[in-house]
């Protein structure tokens, strides 16, 4: 039977490596998410072209394909801007009601999670450690560690993102490094 899809995957469940031509790349430096991070102080004490995260993705179907489903592999740097963990983005599905799984490979972080009524908790990610993302619910990534954290992920292809809203307001808490311990520290809103 041929395969509609194209050219198969392959990944290295060690590494979380995507190997074959349908394997996708992109990165995200710095500079695109500085503005992200409280301490904007400290923020401007960092290399700008420092690489805060990749992502190795395959796209099997066409983007905005009813009853598809993509998969990704994210490769989290560690590091801080002041006491807050570098992370990832986070979003919004473009398609609020759509859910999504993260499955950690390597590495220690926390799954950032937000409802539409701005209410925020995490979920300690270690090797091994699956997660279920509930549809209308944001959610982004920081690395914990001192190693490159690494989660595969499987989504909708009709899923699309929604960044603007986290550019515009956030999260209702940021995961911070509380006497060494990360710890989800409420937002206090000046308006």
């Amino acid at each position: 039977m041929s395969n509609p899809t194209g050219s198969p995957l392959t990944i290295d469940w060690i590494s979380g490596a995507l190997l074959g031509p349908a394997a996708r790349r992109s990165e995200k430096k710095f500079v695109e998410i500085k503005s992200l991070f409280r301490d904007q102080e400290q923020a401007a004490l960092i290399d700008p072209n420092t690489v805060v995260y990749r992502i190795e993705y395959w796209l099997p179907v066409t983007e905005g394909t009813f009853g598809g489903l993509f998969w990704g592999t994210t490769f989290v740097a560690p590091g801080k801007v002041g006491d807050e963990f570098f992370m990832t983005h986070g979003h919004f599905h473009a398609v609020l009601d759509r859910a999504e799984y993260y499955a950690t490979l390597q590495g220690e972080g926390a799954l950032i999670l937000m409802d539409e009524a701005g209410k925020t908790w995490s979920e300690v990610m270690q090797p091994g450690s699956v997660h279920y993302i509930p549809g209308a619910t944001a959610h982004r990534v920081a690395n914990t560690g001192n190693q490159e954290l690494v989660f595969v992920a499987c989504w909708p292809s009709d899923a699309g993102h929604d960044y603007e809203k986290i550019r515009s307001d956030g999260f209702g808490a940021r995961l911070r490094s509380v006497k060494g311990i990360p710890t989800l520290v409420p937002e206090v809103r000046t308006e």
